[in-house]
């Protein structure tokens, strides 16, 4: 005999549930902050009696900061720096209530998306971003975390080591060379706090220096650059590789990560005998790690994650995975929430128990979807309720 309306409220309401919501941003559309917000207000209409806890997450690029600040103790800054075309800009960032940490990201000050579609690929600097870890270390900050995603440069990290005190001149005399360049670097008068500190480097790709893997050869049209513009400026990252590699007697062309944000993560790997400590890391698992998220995770029944897209990428390194593998072993059910569902991102993810769900509700294209802003997600979230409050009432009735 099933149960009535009234009594099966009353069970799945005395089963009270703690849910983490925590997604990734959808790329485009809304910051990890707002999709974790709609998810939970979506929940929270079926199950207003769950206790619901929001933990944003990010993977270095644009939000990272505004997802950091979700999990409290932080002070939020501002810094007036350069932006990639040598404008004024107010980049964000945080620092510890007790002032010894900071974190700050590349695209605030050197992203894509400050340029507002006008690209610039051979101009484009991270002036501004070594800029923002000046501001950073005059604040008292000597744990810095830098996530260094959303950048609309390829410059190799020049102008953020320019900022930083270092002396580079090239053959032709232009500030970012030409082709057939050689250049020289002078670290003689580089910022001697940077020995004070522990910096660690969110990264989301694995891509070298150079070559069709490389900055310029994927992302270089993503920042406006076509063939011609690629190869130029593979060139000149290669003429700047030699100079610095001779300076800090690191070769590091090779190292994954090191074609990240068109070359920073390169230009930093170099740098890293130059800090206290140093460490570049897959930049959700640093997320997850700075925010307290297995302590979260581990106190749990339920976490909600999500992204634009679970697809076939996403088993390799994406959020939702990441949030799977985790919450399979701390046996907590996870529940995707993708922008797009493909079956092979959700094979992917019910290999570890994952259960994925789509937002789309009907045929659309990508724009409108986009446009249609938090809603459809917080409906997705609600629908997820609502299978998790039948699914425990069927398991009551056996």
């Amino acid at each position: 005999m099933g149960l009535s309306h009234e009594a099966a409220g009353l069970l799945v309401k005395d089963e009270r549930l703690r849910v983490l919501v925590a997604p990734d941003s959808f790329k485009g559309s809304l910051t990890s902050v707002e999709v974790a917000r709609a998810f939970a207000r979506g929940w929270q209409a079926v199950r207003p009696y769950d206790d619901v806890v929001v933990a944003p997450l990010a993977d270095g690029g644009e939000g990272s900061v505004a997802a950091m600040a979700e999990a409290g103790g932080w002070r939020r800054r501002h810094s007036i720096v350069q932006d990639p075309l040598g404008r004024p800009v107010r980049a964000r960032w945080l620092q510890s209530s007790n002032g010894s940490r900071a974190c700050i990201e590349l695209a605030s000050a050197s992203g894509l998306s400050i340029l507002r579609g006008v690209l610039a690929p051979l101009d484009a600097r991270t002036t501004g971003t070594g800029q923002l870890l000046l501001a950073a270390i005059a604040a008292g900050a000597t744990r810095i975390i830098i996530g260094i995603g959303g950048s609309a440069t390829t410059d190799g990290g020049m102008g953020m080591l320019e900022s930083l005190g270092a002396r580079i001149r090239w053959t032709s005399g232009e500030p970012s060379g030409a082709n057939g360049d050689h250049a020289t670097v002078d670290l003689a008068s580089l910022e001697p706090r940077l020995a004070g500190v522990e910096l660690r480097v969110a990264c989301d790709v694995a891509n070298p220096l150079l070559g069709p893997t490389g900055a310029a050869g994927v992302y270089g049209p993503q920042k406006g650059a076509g063939a011609a513009e690629v190869a130029r400026l593979d060139r000149r990252l290669a003429a700047w590789a030699d100079a610095l590699e001779k300076a800090t007697g690191r070769r590091e062309r090779e190292t994954p990560g090191a074609g990240a944000a068109g070359g920073v993560g390169f230009c930093l790997l170099c740098l890293r005998d130059r800090f206290l400590s140093f460490d570049l890391v897959p930049g959700v698992a640093l997320m997850m790690e700075e925010t307290g998220f297995p302590e979260r995770l581990a106190a749990s029944d339920v976490v909600i994650t999500g992204e634009g897209l679970i697809d076939g990428q996403t088993a390799f390194g994406k959020t939702a995975m990441g949030v799977a593998r985790m919450a399979a072993a701390a046996d907590v059910l996870c529940i995707a929430i993708g922008g797009g569902v493909w079956p092979d991102g959700e094979a992917a993810l019910a290999q570890l128990g994952a259960i994925s769900l789509p937002v789309v509700e009907r045929p659309m294209s990508l724009s409108d979807a986009i446009s249609a802003g938090p809603q459809p997600l917080w409906r997705a979230a609600a629908r997820a309720a609502r299978l998790v409050s039948a699914g425990r009432i069927l398991w009551a009735r056996r």
